[in-house]
């Protein structure tokens, strides 16, 4: 924050615990679940200098009655009560990582949407990270009967290494609806750690849609709790890695009221000596009866030497479910080139088509319109960079 002095109360005692619980908690290692594919013995978070970032697409405060979409570190000041009532109200502090950025967050994003109001246009926010160390916090809110769609990309400018360490907590409440976007894209040479997590309420729907193309190595967890019945969550999740990337992501769909529905499907693309890891949980708490849920991976390598794993999983303590998983990792399949070159295309080109099919599978999960283009071409974009 430019002005700490300003801070109100709450917040620098909350900085103050963060601090502390960050000297006491250690980094995990590979012995411990969920870390047993990403290395963290070389990282130093100490010997990175302080970062900075550019953001583009804050729109100022509003009136607290109407939709807000705003920098979080200001608003803390001049909006306190709002932004109290939730900040750390979904993401646990219990953490390594969530701790350094509860106590060394400089600025983030504030979307508020008050009971039965609609953000009118999407909010498209863009954070540009030019090196060194920077957290980024992200508070989202909507009412009742709330309706909002929101676009997070976050950049590395000039390839210099870094650590980019984010958090997001999402609340969306009864009869609510969100769409997410999260998009990273930082520098290759980068570390970056989310720890990004929903809570739905009754009859509240969201959508969450992550593209992972940056970065060098860390992790990315999303959570998705479906705390109200009738509550349903779809997340769709696409990965592209080249070079000697190593993108982690670690998904659970915790299912906590009666009738909730969540469907999740990610897919990767990997070129070169990258490589990846997708961990999948479905948990469906006591008494969450009538849960249907689905989670998929599928991964598609591009060279002998890229590798993924995929790890889906289940946990269910309630009888009346519906849940299922599905995984593979496949080479493009040879008798499809062989068609497709048949029928006069060039080998570069066929490898396109059906790389672009593969992924064009997730583009359609989302409705059709502008997001649906903006996804598209998100995804085109990085395919060309990977198969130049």
């Amino acid at each position: 924050m430019d002005n700490p002095s300003s801070e109100p109360a709450w917040l620098t005692e909350r900085r103050r615990e963060g601090a502390s619980l960050a000297r006491e908690l250690s980094l995990p290692t590979e012995k411990e679940r969920g870390w047993e594919f990403t290395d963290l013995s070389g990282l130093e978070l100490d010997s990175f200098e302080p970062g900075r970032a550019t953001v583009a697409g804050l729109n100022g405060d509003r009136d607290p009655g109407l939709p807000v979409v705003t920098s979080l570190a200001d608003a803390a000041g001049r909006l306190g009560d709002l932004v109290e009532g939730s900040f750390g109200s979904v993401v646990s502090t219990d953490d390594p990582f969530v701790a350094r950025n509860e106590a060394g967050w400089s600025d983030g994003l504030l979307v508020y949407v008050p009971r039965g109001q609609r953000l009118a246009r999407p909010a498209r926010i863009e954070v540009s990270h030019d090196g060194g160390a920077f957290a980024w916090r992200t508070l989202i809110v909507l009412e009742e009967g709330a309706e909002a769609e929101v676009w997070e990309r976050y950049a590395g400018e000039g390839g210099d290494e870094g650590l980019f360490n984010g958090v997001a907590e999402i609340v969306v409440g009864p009869g609510a609806t969100l769409r997410y976007i999260c998009e990273q894209e930082l520098s290759e040479r980068s570390w970056v750690f989310a720890s990004q997590r929903a809570e739905l309420a009754r009859d509240a729907s969201f959508e969450w849609v992550a593209l992972g193309f940056g970065s060098g190595r860390g992790k990315v967890r999303m959570e998705t709790k479906l705390a109200g019945p009738g509550s349903s969550a779809r997340v769709t999740g696409a990965y592209a890695g080249a070079g000697r990337q190593h993108l982690d992501f670690d998904t659970t769909q915790e299912h906590a009221g009666k009738h909730t529905t969540s469907d999740l499907a990610f897919r990767g693309v990997l070129a070169g000596r990258s490589t990846a890891v997708w961990r999948g949980m479905i948990r469906v708490d006591p008494g969450a009866q009538q849960t249907d849920a689905f989670q998929e991976s599928r991964n598609l390598l591009l060279s002998a030497r890229a590798h993924a794993d995929a790890i889906p999983g289940l946990e269910i303590e309630a009888d009346d479910v519906r849940c299922t998983h599905a995984a593979a990792i496949a080479q493009i399949d040879a008798e499809q080139v062989h068609y497709l070159r048949a029928h006069g295309l060039d080998e570069a080109t066929a490898q396109r088509l059906i790389i672009g099919g593969f992924l064009g599978a997730l583009v359609e999960r989302t409705p059709e319109g502008a997001t649906r283009e903006a996804v598209g071409a998100s995804l085109e974009r990085r395919l060309g960079e990977i198969l130049s």
